[in-house]
């Protein structure tokens, strides 16, 4: 029998499906190290236990799905029916039992992971609708779900740091963030460093910014919201500490 295998043999789009399977790899992994009695445990997100990141996760890649779906047959299908109905969804699933809840983090990654291996490729250009309303090419659904699988490993707090995460998954993610204070105009005075690199994002015009600085994996955790480890805040607005990063989502 001859093996499945992608329809696309786009280099970059291939390389960018690989990270998404890393991705998905690790929060697994990740995940099956947590008991079910750990499930009930606090995650890094204020408010949500382990079991609502593991809904979400799953749920998540259901929602991703549906708009593969609709890319390969033109045929209209949104991530969500609404945004009450997406945290509906999330707040269910953190009810389920926990093998049920397991299941569903595995049956739906499966699912994804098949709904992109047999998307045509000529159907990766075809545009498509995200929960936020933006109207993208369904290639970008792998940076959506990429960004999802990575972050949330670490916000299981079972062990997973920014660290852990590849940095060009760490560069995009920190454009994306501040690409999204950049629209909302929430950037003005700040400046990120990354130190050892030339990478500097945000309010580069600014008279005296507030320059946040640090390795890679540091400055998304900060900017993510993560916490501020390994950063440092200089600046005449600077007066304690390291301040809380712009709200990006």
């Amino acid at each position: 029998m001859v093996a499945r295998h992608d329809q696309t043999q786009d280099p970059a789009l291939l390389d960018a499906l690989l990270q998404a399977r890393r991705g998905t790899a690790f929060f697994a992994r990740k995940l099956n190290e947590l008991s079910d009695a750990d499930l009930d445990g606090a995650s890094l997100l204020p408010g949500w236990t382990r079991r609502h990141v593991v809904s979400h996760v799953g749920y998540n890649a259901r929602a991703i799905a549906r708009l593969i779906e609709w890319a390969a047959t033109g045929t209209e299908t949104p991530m969500y029916a609404s945004p009450k109905a997406r945290n509906y969804e999330i707040d269910f699933g953190s009810t389920l039992s926990p093998i049920a809840l397991r299941h569903l983090f595995d049956h739906s990654a499966v699912h994804l992971n098949v709904e992109w291996r047999d998307l045509p490729a000529d159907a990766w250009h075809h545009k498509v609708k995200t929960a936020q309303g933006r109207i993208v090419p369904a290639e970008e659904t792998v940076w959506m779900r990429t960004r999802e699988v990575w972050m949330h490993a670490v916000d299981l707090d079972n062990g997973a740091t920014f660290s852990d995460i590849p940095a060009p998954v760490l560069e995009r993610l920190l454009k994306d963030i501040t690409g999204a204070w950049h629209t909302r105009g929430t950037d003005t005075g700040l400046l990120v460093k990354v130190t050892g690199t030339s990478l500097a994002l945000g309010d580069s015009g600014a008279a005296d910014p507030t320059v946040i600085t640090g390795p890679l994996p540091a400055v998304v955790e900060w900017a993510a919201g993560r916490g501020s480890r390994g950063v440092t805040a200089t600046g005449p607005a600077v007066t304690e500490g390291v301040p809380a990063p712009p709200k990006w989502i």
